[in-house]
């Protein structure tokens, strides 16, 4: 999914990391925003990242390590999510924590249960998330009629994430070293970890 001016522009789907990272390229994407684990666990739990989430009261699967991740077939998604990366990586530099200028490209890690949360100021229950995620999107702005799915929906999530990273609007959990999941910064949200646990 693209945003252009922060509303639906154009959308894509494919199976092969090569086909979607040469369409970020035909567009000129700026900023890149993945549904998947940037990097492995370097210990086999949970992390960072994923800890400081679940500390906010949103859950996430916990990332294994690499070795772990290739013997088990539950994992091929994040297998997937972690070739796009490296591929991505080429010429959108993944987000470290620091600021990226407007000249700058960037790919980061998001997480659309997360994003939603933000976007609401408070946890919203997954059972219900094509249509409220879809609402989310609108009471943002965003035109949602070519969004068909849940995929397309957790798709315009993410780029929603990289319209409000391109203005520094953004929160951040994890470091550099395993990875920082990214969400948008709102005006709902700023109480978010206040919320109770």
């Amino acid at each position: 999914m693209a945003l252009l001016d922060g509303d639906y522009h154009d959308k894509t789907a494919t199976l092969k990391a090569a086909e979607l990272e040469e369409w970020c390229l035909k567009l000129d994407a700026r900023v890149i925003g993945i549904d998947a684990p940037c990097r492995w666990s370097t210990t086999g739990r949970a992390r960072p990242a994923e800890r400081a989430l679940s500390t906010e009261g949103i859950f996430c699967f916990a990332t294994p390590s690499k070795d772990t991740a290739e013997t088990k077939d539950f994992y091929r998604w994040m297998r997937a999510g972690a070739e796009l990366f490296r591929l991505i990586e080429q010429n959108y530099p993944l987000f470290d924590g620091n600021v990226v200028t407007m000249e700058e490209k960037a790919c980061f890690e998001t997480f659309p249960q997360a994003v939603a949360c933000a976007l609401a100021g408070k946890i919203v229950s997954a059972k219900h998330k094509r249509t409220d995620r879809l609402e989310l999107l609108r009471q943002a702005g965003m035109k949602t009629v070519a969004l068909t799915n849940i995929d397309t929906i957790d798709a315009a999530l993410c780029a929603l994430t990289a319209y409000h990273f391109l203005d520094g609007a953004i929160e951040t959990y994890g470091d550099a070293a395993t990875g920082f999941i990214v969400i948008p910064r709102t005006r709902k949200n700023k109480a978010f970890s206040l919320l109770p646990r």
